[in-house]
């Protein structure tokens, strides 16, 4: 596979950890694209639960769900990914995020420093050992630096013995290439 982008590489690294009968979150459902992939790995025996504060994100990713027949398999909660455990109390091998704006929406509704900081250390509570969290920043343009920032500042401090915190970045491109985060929670 060909890693192009910061999100192939976050859909091959999913592929390989979450298998059927797995529960996953998609921390930003979005239009859909990364819970459509984690409904099709989880299976019928497994869970996806999809957050987004945007109604409009939550239809879109109904719909995509409809269209591919597996809405059946994942719950959608229309709030933000830091309230992920009043939702959520059983333990999950992937939570995916993909953060700044919704793709063709509004640029001043994006997720914010603070609540993805609280959902990303909800993520890691949430998480079986040897489960992932698989983030993809997207912070050029107009929005983004200060949240990339503060996720960068605070994933670097996570203890070593707990967690393997792996950033993968195109540091030769132009414009702000999103990165992609791999957070592993050790055995």
């Amino acid at each position: 596979m060909s890693y192009k982008n910061a999100l192939s590489i976050s859909h091959e690294i999913v592929t390989k950890y979450l298998a059927e009968g797995d529960f996953a979150i998609d921390a930003t459902a979005g239009n859909g694209n990364d819970t459509l992939l984690l409904a099709k790995l989880v299976g019928d025996k497994g869970k996806v639960y999809a957050f987004d504060i945007q109604e409009i994100a939550i239809h879109n990713t109904c719909k995509r769900l409809k269209e591919n027949k597996l809405e059946h398999r994942v719950q959608l909660i229309n709030n933000g990914h830091q309230f992920m455990d009043k939702y959520i109390s059983d333990k999950v091998k992937v939570v995916m995020f993909n953060l700044g704006y919704l793709p063709g929406g509004n640029h001043l509704i994006a997720t914010k420093p603070q609540n993805t900081i609280t959902a990303i250390d909800t993520s890691l509570k949430l998480l079986k050992e040897g489960g992932i969290i698989m983030m993809v920043i997207y912070y050029g343009g107009d929005s983004g630096f200060a949240e990339k920032n503060a996720i960068m500042n605070h994933i670097k401090k996570l203890d070593y013995k707990k967690y393997s915190v792996l950033v993968m970045d195109y540091i030769n491109w132009i414009n702000c290439p999103p990165i992609a985060v791999c957070i592993e929670k050790l055995k």
